[in-house]
């Protein structure tokens, strides 16, 4: 029988292999059904700005949901419909129609797993905060301003997915404003916002739909509900079934399903390092990108939207006093519950109260704290948040996300590139009487930094700027952690260029990493002589000659 090893065994079993008793599972019952009482109304009105239905984030939350808690590689992860999701799911549904959405789905789902096995969860975390936050910011402001129109009751008809196209017909439409619409939506925030100061354990969001749907009801107020706009919802889960799909249909929506795995990834990392802070336990990168991927599959066989770790469901669960992943798994089925007895009474919801709890879920998603301290940081760092914010907002989050990435990562590469140089003898020998024994004509030069493509030219630079050819080069690489093919290709060019003129190359201190490097890829290396220390460099040099 196969062994799982250690690193993608989900949490769920770690958790029941400790032991599992009533105490614990009374917890996790508590817990399952607070974090369901706040993810109902947002899994609703997620589903609604995503451009598909309430139903369908229901549906997410509850699958998708089940499935992260049950395969995941945190304890006490929460996971369902984010906001983060909300522009990608929205395009793709524009684009591509809903069957575009579930095969980019399925597809990110198949991502992530691969990129759990492949280890990619570890370098997730490299992602710059300018471009995490910029894009987060960006998915912020695009949520609020497309929650504009209901909050205020405007009748812009067909409004378009564009920011500036937005904004033109929300402008265009003010004189259709809604009083009661606003009045409703103006309440439900400000009740949201008191409770949370009140007491923030509450179920705020839960209480102010309450509150404002029996406010429209009893005074019969013209208010626009969730029955009005989605008449003929659903009211349990549908079974499996699986899209239809094709080779061109695939090809089609690929960029996007890259887009919903890098963020589904980004996401869904970060809340388990954010729950780890909270709890002390450390959770499994891998096997928690192994469980988003196969909770999106199944959601889009049940036909829901992408999922990914919720961090303020997590934290929710947490302070509900959450034991394991069965607090996870009772939140989906708490969830389930709900929709098949009471799913008609979300008809009742208005549209201006999840309005305004997606404007509340926008400005903590802004994170405009964390915005303000990077537009202090260096011009580097503020050019590269500015620009993937622009580009979200403007543009399209895929072009931003792309664009960001290849920026912040030229950007290290130079700040690399400029951390290598190439010493002179003076700064290499460090025993003063070492140096005065170097026999006449030999040269040593010290490379410090990682010697990459990046540093490659600088490197070809100062060499070249060798006034007089000694007999022998001594290249004393010991502050060299790491070397790519770029940098060998510079060492050949190096070796061969010394000989042409004549000179010898002696290559030592080499740390084992770039010694196994050069030995696994150039055994022989032409030309070039190494050895293990200077010592023994500058003896080889004095005997050679």
């Amino acid at each position: 029988m196969m062994r799982i090893p250690p690193a993608f065994t989900p949490k769920l079993v770690t958790a029941l292999r400790e032991g599992y008793g009533p105490a614990r599972l009374r917890a996790d019952l508590v817990a399952g059904l607070t974090v369901a009482i706040v993810a109902l109304p947002l899994s609703m009105a997620l589903g609604i700005a995503s451009g598909a239905s309430p139903d369908k984030g229901l549906v997410t939350a509850i699958v998708a949901g089940f499935v992260i808690s049950l395969l995941g590689g945190s304890r006490v992860q929460v996971g369902g419909p984010t906001g983060a999701f909300v522009v990608v799911i929205a395009g793709v549904i524009a684009r591509h129609g809903y069957d575009g959405l579930l095969a980019a789905t399925l597809m990110a789902g198949v991502i992530l797993i691969v990129a759990g096995y492949a280890g990619v969860g570890r370098l997730m975390r490299y992602v710059p905060m300018p471009v995490v936050t910029g894009f987060t910011a960006g998915i912020a402001v695009i949520i609020a301003s497309g929650e504009v129109g209901d909050f205020l009751g405007l009748q812009a008809g067909k409004v378009p997915a564009e920011f500036i196209g937005k904004w033109s017909a929300y402008i265009g439409a003010m004189g259709t404003v809604s009083w009661a619409t606003v009045a409703v939506g103006a309440g439900t925030l400000g009740l949201i916002l008191v409770l949370r100061r009140i007491n923030p354990r509450l179920p705020g969001y839960l209480i102010a739909i309450v509150a404002a749907g029996a406010a429209v009801a009893l005074l019969h107020l013209p208010v626009e509900t969730v029955g009005h706009r989605f008449p003929a919802m659903p009211t349990s889960l549908p079974g499996p079934h699986v899209p239809a799909l094709s080779l061109d249909v695939l090809r089609d929506v690929l960029p996007s399903a890259f887009t919903i795995a890098f963020l589904a990834g980004i996401e869904a990392l970060l809340s388990a390092v954010v729950a780890d802070g909270m709890t002390g336990f450390r959770h499994r990168s891998g096997q928690e990108l192994v469980g988003q991927g196969v909770a999106n599959i199944a959601s889009a066989l049940f036909g829901g939207l992408p999922a990914t770790g919720a961090i303020a469901r997590t934290a929710t669960n947490i302070r509900a006093g959450a034991q394991t992943p069965v607090a996870g798994m009772a939140h989906a089925l708490f969830l389930l519950a709900i929709l098949l007895v009471a799913g008609r009474l979300v008809a009742f919801v208005p549209m201006p109260a999840l309005a305004a709890i997606l404007l509340i879920v926008a400005w903590g998603m802004s994170e405009i704290e964390r915005f303000r301290a990077l537009l202090r940081m260096a011009v580097g760092e503020r050019a590269l948040l500015l620009l993937t914010f622009g580009l979200t907002v403007f543009v399209d989050l895929t072009v931003a996300i792309g664009v960001g990435v290849t920026l912040a990562s030229l950007l290290f590469m130079a700040r690399m590139s400029e951390a290598t140089g190439v010493l002179d003898e003076d700064d290499s020998v460090e025993d003063p009487t070492q140096r005065a024994a170097l026999p006449a004509g030999v040269e040593v030069f010290r490379i410090a930094g990682p010697l990459f493509f990046g540093a490659a030219g600088q490197m070809l630079e100062a060499l070249g700027r060798i006034g007089r050819t000694p007999k022998v080069v001594i290249l004393r690489l010991d502050r060299v952690p790491f070397i790519d093919s770029s940098g060998i290709h510079v060492l050949e060019t190096v070796v061969r260029l010394a000989r042409e003129r004549g000179a010898r190359v002696i290559l030592c201190d080499m740390p084992r990493p770039v010694w196994e490097m050069l030995a696994r890829t150039h055994p022989r290396f032409a030309g070039a002589e190494r050895v293990s220390t200077l010592a023994a460099a500058i003896r080889r040099a004095g005997a050679g000659r």
